[in-house]
């Protein structure tokens, strides 16, 4: 009796280290798999060219819960732009017409400091939108009689007075430019894959757990 007594408390003391160990590893392995996964998701958005500040939208959490589940909850701070590019969602006009992208030659911010949109176009510095119908390729809002400067391509300010000649010609150093293209929809190509790399890492956690459990 006293020799089979001395075997189950052996065996009940090895089961409840294995225990402790576990309950050490596990948490170690859940946090280490969720930075892993969070460091992953980071350069996949700078590798897909949308740079480091979408990148470090990225954000992680623990819960070691000892004795309990651990978890690590990563998220993006701009779900909705991370989805796009996860997804390759097209993206249509909300008024249903025409989605209006800004080309280069149109200022980065319209009037009340927001993104600029045909709405918000400083029309008091560059003059109306004006609209050009194409029957293939898309059409064009566009903006006449605007100063550029020929040597940098840069648009100034509408040109005040006249800007044609008698003939009817715009004068030296006076353009129509392009400032935005007007198309029905766009699809945004599909640039990220948050679910593989979530695998991955979900794969490697008992790796992970085991290795801690070693104490390495």
């Amino acid at each position: 009796m006293k020799l089979g007594a001395a075997i189950v408390g052996s065996v009940k003391a090895d089961l409840e280290a294995e225990v402790r160990r576990i309950e050490r590893a596990v948490p170690v392995g859940v946090k280490e798999a969720g930075s892993g996964l969070k460091g992953e998701l980071r350069k996949q958005v700078v590798g897909a060219g949308l740079g480091t500040r979408l990148a470090r939208t990225w954000r992680d959490r623990h819960y070691p819960n000892r004795g309990h589940d651990a978890a690590s909850l990563i998220w993006s701070k701009a779900p909705q732009i991370i989805r796009t590019f996860d997804e390759g969602t097209t993206i249509r006009s909300k008024d249903g017409f025409w989605l209006a992208i800004p080309t280069p030659s149109a200022p980065k911010r319209g009037v009340g400091g927001k993104r600029i949109n045909p709405s918000n176009f400083p029309e008091h510095r560059f003059g109306p939108l004006r609209f050009v119908y194409r029957q293939r390729g898309p059409s064009l809002l566009v903006v006449d009689a605007v100063r550029v400067n020929a040597g940098t391509g840069r648009v100034g300010r509408r040109a005040k007075g006249g800007a044609y000649t008698k003939t009817g010609r715009m004068k030296a150093g006076m353009a129509t430019v392009v400032m935005f293209i007007l198309v029905p929809q766009v699809k945004m190509p599909k640039r990220l894959d948050v679910k593989r790399a979530a695998e991955r890492w979900a794969g490697r956690l008992p790796e992970l757990v085991d290795r801690h459990m070693r104490g390495e």
